[in-house]
């Protein structure tokens, strides 16, 4: 299906044609007729599938079609600051033909710019809670005439404890309207949060099940005290033009981080230490190829929109099969190949059957040529307690805190925190 089949606003093929789509994905082509005939909607899509051009284009048609201009219509709420700048972006490139405005609020960043986006009515909105709620409680916000919710990677804002804040923006906003919720997974508070905030909606799922089709997947077990030696030897055996590598924590992801520049790579981190001049530094780096490497966190990796990435390593495994989708959705996109490697140990046995039985045959085990499988692990650090084995890599971190029933998601097999 093409876009003209959608009878968009003439306005917006100039977007649409210079962002060069041509023909809907699935998620598209189910999501854009039901968005133009007003339905609320929950939609579940694997990353990378168009997800976020299938609800901007029958905002951007229905803001030009009818109502005012120059007031806020459309309040899109996502959890992370990078996935709220992706959609700025995508907002701004199919708006193109068109003088409809829109503005990011976040924290990290002085409010003064946000607040005249505020005062000013920019007519879409795209927030992450924490913020946009100090300054709707602070009365800068003009919530009245919101005529579309977007609630984007809500799965996502519930891991990151945002639930509370969401409920809190939508006792703001008026009841009749329309509502569009997106998440990857639906735990038990995010399928509340539909049933209690959308009314009668259309649910449409594409292809979270699996990965996609065009990703190779590779399993690579190694002693966990040789995970770092391993990876960098990966790294000289690998076109290394877009890598993204995922770490568990923060503080893995900057230590690996240096590790790779000390191997002479060219690399930037992407984790919840970093100020938000350096994210947005490090995205730009590694979008136009000044950095060739990029070492991340989940939650900051969120919305990451790279559609060059030749390869993910999972430098830790990550808690669910869901994650595990997300991740290595990072490559293999817009139908270009891409390959996912996972370091592995026998700790993540369990994960690795759930995967299998996700994907209906066994994940591939490589070993790489000339590497020492056999080297001994470093001494125990002074004063370590005998009988707890080889010290982990990150034996830095503070102790976790105990796990609560909130801590495990779908799949969760371990009180795993991403940092």
């Amino acid at each position: 299906m093409n876009f003209e089949q959608f009878n968009l606003d003439s306005r917006l093929m100039v977007g649409i044609k210079k962002a060069g789509y041509e023909t809907a994905t699935p998620i598209q082509e189910a999501a854009i007729p039901a968005a133009l005939r007003g339905r609320d909607i929950i939609g579940t899509a694997q990353t990378g599938t168009g997800k976020t051009a299938a609800f901007v284009l029958p905002i951007l048609h229905r803001l030009l079609f009818e109502g005012p201009r120059n007031v806020t219509r459309v309040l899109i709420v996502t959890p992370t600051r990078e996935l709220a700048e992706q959609i700025h972006d995508v907002v701004k490139a199919l708006a193109a033909g068109t003088k409809l405005r829109s503005a990011t609020i976040y924290g990290g960043v002085g409010p003064a710019p946000q607040v005249k986006a505020l005062r000013d009515g920019a007519e879409i909105l795209i927030v992450c809670p924490g913020r946009f709620l100090d300054l709707v409680n602070q009365g800068h916000a003009r919530l009245g005439k919101i005529e579309t919710l977007v609630l984007d990677e809500a799965d996502r804002m519930f891991d990151m404890g945002f639930l509370p804040d969401v409920k809190r923006i939508i006792k703001t906003l008026p009841t009749q309207r329309q509502t569009m919720l997106f998440s990857a997974t639906f735990p038990s508070e995010v399928e509340f949060l539909a049933s209690s905030t959308l009314k009668n909606p259309q649910k449409i799922a594409m292809g979270i099940s699996r990965p996609a089709h065009t990703v190779t997947h590779a399993l690579y077990p190694v002693p966990p005290h040789l995970k770092s030696q391993l990876l960098l030897a990966l790294l000289k055996k690998t076109d290394t033009n877009s890598v993204l590598i995922f770490a568990r924590t923060k503080y893995r992801a900057q230590k690996v981080s240096q590790q790779i520049e000390r191997a002479g790579h060219k690399v930037t981190s992407l984790h919840g230490d970093r100020s938000q001049g350096q994210r947005q530094s490090a995205l730009k780096g590694f979008k136009d190829g000044t950095h060739q490497i990029m070492v991340a966190t989940d939650i900051a990796a969120r919305g990451l929109d790279v559609e060059s990435i030749s390869h993910v390593i999972n430098y830790d495994m990550p808690d669910t099969a869901d994650a595990y989708i997300h991740r290595i959705g990072r490559t293999g996109r817009a139908q270009r190949t891409g390959d996912a490697f996972t370091l592995v140990t026998p700790e993540d046995n369990d994960m690795i059957k759930i995967l299998e039985r996700i994907m209906g045959s066994p994940l591939k085990r490589e070993t790489l040529e000339g590497f020492d499988y056999t080297a001994a692990a470093p001494p125990k650090a002074a004063g370590e307690a005998r009988g707890r084995g080889a010290p982990r890599e990150d034996a830095r971190r503070p102790p976790r805190p105990a796990p609560t029933p909130k801590s495990y998601g779908r799949n969760r097999l371990a009180p795993r925190k991403s940092r």
